[in-house]
């Protein structure tokens, strides 16, 4: 190749070198335009793809929720007996303890929102079971099955019958609606919690299922709240009394402090006693505690024992809530499904807590905020509670939990519900929640500022770290 050739070429290949060059540059340039990098883009403000609802709901969102669920309900329990003096059949009883459950619930509803329709809903009910009650009071002495409800009211067989029932009506007595008709009820129930519902030499009241002299934590609050409430309606100190005594008799056999939380079931005489930290029989233990403290003086010397039993409660359970905001059938174990009864009562205990100053929004807001969104998704548009576990007995292996059937038609799912939302929005209305930083937090006070909320002596690079 001669020397003209020769430069020829060199030429030609710096061009091509120069051209592909200017190319990339070119293509860099348009990428960085269009592309999400460190440089143009708050990666720490992207939004998150969460499994739930995620922020600081509004207090009318969440009524509307509960409206929502309060009017299916309300369809589904006719207030009416027909000639032959039996309760009208709807989808749900009148007088399960899950009915008492969902009266308390409606109650607290109608005390924070003020709707009268929550109201009606107790009341309505409980007229007609007064009424009816006397009318059939021979007829059920005579036949136990002329109506299993009714049956329940006047002659009732277990702390199911009577616990949640009693709490009910007694809640509706001190709000002020005070009516005579209900008393007899209320006797009925205590008479049968107080003097006939089997017990263990020691006193704890125990069960003959599904072995001999058996413990069930759902039974704390099947007694304890009724007498707890009764000893405030009274003014008597021995139902107060003998509502703290339960309460140690349950914590010394149904307590697992290394996790803090509660088995569901204990027998006199097995050894070792299972662990099976059932979701909704925790529930039950932790809402127990709540309504003993609503209804303990503030000076009561078995007050710190009752307050450290319910932080130490919560600080187990929050330990164990999915990122969903629900949590696990089995607390402790991951691979059963998320429940949706659980989760609403937990909503409402911790942030009554909260509310009533037990413990602090600072720790704990956010994770009710959390629960209550988890809730939200099950809530359905007729007003359906789903992802409920249906009635459950005792087990001593997971399986038995795990593999428990949910369905919209298990009661145990709507009372929470409306007393998870009342909480809330009680919560809403006097703490300071506010998002910073894409993160729920809660507040001392209100923060005004539409800008994240930095301390000065921080350096962004630690904030974002």
């Amino acid at each position: 190749m001669n020397h003209f050739n020769k430069l020829s070429s060199i030429a030609t290949v710096v061009i091509v070198l120069l051209s592909a060059c200017a190319t990339k540059e070119q293509g860099q340039e348009a990428a960085s335009a269009t592309e999400i990098n460190d440089t143009n883009t708050p990666l720490h403000l992207m939004q998150p793809d969460y499994d739930t609802p995620y922020g600081v709901p509004q207090p009318a969102e969440i009524k509307a929720v509960m409206d929502c669920v309060l009017s299916y309900i309300s369809e589904g329990m006719p207030a009416a007996y027909d000639d032959s003096l039996r309760l009208v059949r709807g989808r749900f009883r009148l007088t399960s303890y899950e009915c008492g459950v969902a009266y308390s619930a409606a109650l607290s509803a109608y005390k924070i929102t003020g709707d009268s329709a929550y109201l009606h809903f107790v009341t309505d009910r409980a007229n007609v079971l007064a009424e009816l009650a006397p009318k059939v009071t021979d007829k059920i002495a005579a036949d136990p099955r002329f109506d299993s409800e009714m049956r329940r009211v006047l002659r009732p067989a277990a702390l199911d019958d009577c616990g949640a029932m009693a709490a009910s009506l007694i809640r509706l007595q001190i709000q002020g609606q005070k009516n005579k008709a209900f008393e007899p009820m209320i006797a009925r129930y205590m008479d049968f919690i107080v003097n006939k519902e089997y017990r263990l030499a020691d006193g704890t009241y125990a069960r003959n299922r599904p072995h001999h002299n058996t413990v069930w934590l759902d039974d704390m609050y099947m007694a304890i709240p009724a007498l707890a409430w009764y000893g405030s309606y009274t003014g008597d100190v021995r139902y107060t009394n003998e509502a703290l005594r339960q309460l140690h008799l349950f914590k010394d056999k149904m307590w697992v402090p290394e996790v803090q939380l509660f088995r569901h079931g204990w027998v006199e005489g097995m050894t070792p006693h299972p662990n099976f930290h059932w979701g909704r029989c925790n529930g039950w233990a932790i809402l127990t505690i709540c309504e003993v403290l609503d209804n303990l003086p503030a000076n009561h010397k078995e007050r710190p024992f009752v307050l450290d039993l319910l932080r130490q409660h919560i600080e187990g359970l929050c330990r164990l809530q999915h990122q969903s905001g629900f949590w696990h059938q089995l607390l402790d174990r991951n691979d059963t499904y998320l429940e949706s009864s659980c989760t609403a009562i937990y909503t409402y205990c911790i942030a009554h807590a909260i509310n009533e100053g037990w413990i602090d929004s600072l720790a704990y807001g956010a994770q009710v905020l959390l629960a209550w969104n988890a809730v939200t998704t099950c809530v359905n548009e007729l007003g359906q509670v789903e992802k409920c576990c249906v009635g459950t007995g005792m087990g001593f292996d997971p399986a038995f939990y795990a593999y428990r059937p949910v369905h919209v038609m298990a009661f145990h799912g709507y009372g929470p519900t409306l007393w998870a939302g009342t909480e809330v929005i009680r919560m809403l209305n006097t703490t300071w929640p506010k998002m910073n930083d894409s993160a729920v937090h809660f507040y001392p006070s209100e923060q005004k500022t539409s800008e994240p909320i930095f301390s000065e002596d921080v350096s962004e690079g630690e904030i974002f770290g």
